[in-house]
């Protein structure tokens, strides 16, 4: 097989998409049980109970800026750990690869099918938590709805940064670095709990660098039905880290799986 130069993008990545959605399709009542069942406890935990302690946040209800902070996050986490523990899974343990890699589709489309199949988890599960938020009566405005295709993109960024990590690993256990160094202090720093605007101002400077600061940035306020600042510039960064993280990944996955 001989390899590019160039990363290539073919309608046969499709059909990679449809082999994960196919036997996701067998377990969708666990799975969805846990995309609902989770963000009801945090919503009802911290939402209102840390809520009626805190008020108001942003101008608005702790619970409205704490679901519209979880939405963006749920897509991060659901992307990276579809991109990592998923992913090696099929790569490493079943060889799943290898069959797909015996008929006519080719590194490239594995890598970039796989990378929608993260893309459209994380939109499923975000939509869970929004529908959560609004029986909870944290989301009020129609603006929200907008925020669903914001989750295909931002999935599919977080999943091409996190199948970079998938193909330098050689065990499950490489994950916890980028769990503990990457994805958690994003978490913690991003906006999800809390405002930046309440970070130390250097600090307001180093997450600018962050995706999540940027997918928080663009969902809380669609969430919310306020205005959106800059809603170009946040999502030509969530592109250019998705762009650049899918280009690394069909590099180093072909290492790794062409002799």
């Amino acid at each position: 097989m001989k390899r590019r130069r160039q990363p290539l993008i073919r309608h046969q990545a499709l059909a990679v998409w449809q082999r994960n959605f196919l036997v996701w399709r067998k377990l969708i009542a666990p799975s969805l049980v846990v995309h609902f069942g989770e963000p009801l406890i945090y919503l009802l935990g911290l939402g209102y109970g840390l809520g009626l302690f805190i008020g108001k946040m942003a101008g608005m209800p702790y619970l409205a800026f704490l679901a519209s902070g979880f939405i963006a996050s749920s897509a991060m986490n659901t992307a990276s750990f579809e991109a990592m523990w998923s992913v090696y899974t099929r790569m490493v343990p079943q060889r799943t690869y290898e069959a797909l890699l015996a008929t006519p589709i080719e590194v490239d489309d594995i890598v970039v099918g796989e990378l929608l199949w993260c893309a459209t988890k994380s939109t499923i599960a975000g939509c869970a938590i929004l529908i959560v938020a609004v029986f909870l009566g944290a989301v009020s405005d129609l603006s929200a709805l907008l925020s669903i295709p914001l989750l295909f993109v931002i999935g599919f960024c977080f999943g091409a940064l996190a199948m970079i990590v998938t193909a330098l690993a050689h065990g499950y256990e490489f994950f916890s670095y980028y769990i503990t160094l990457v994805i958690t202090p994003m978490f913690i720093l991003c906006g999800v709990f809390y405002p930046t605007t309440t970070l130390p101002e250097g600090m307001q400077q180093v997450i600018q660098f962050l995706p999540l600061t940027h997918a928080v940035a663009l969902v809380r306020p669609l969430v919310t039905g306020q205005e959106l600042i800059a809603p170009f510039q946040h999502l030509l960064v969530l592109i250019a880290f998705g762009a650049v993280g899918t280009c690394l990944t069909i590099i180093l996955i072909r290492r790794r799986l062409i002799i």
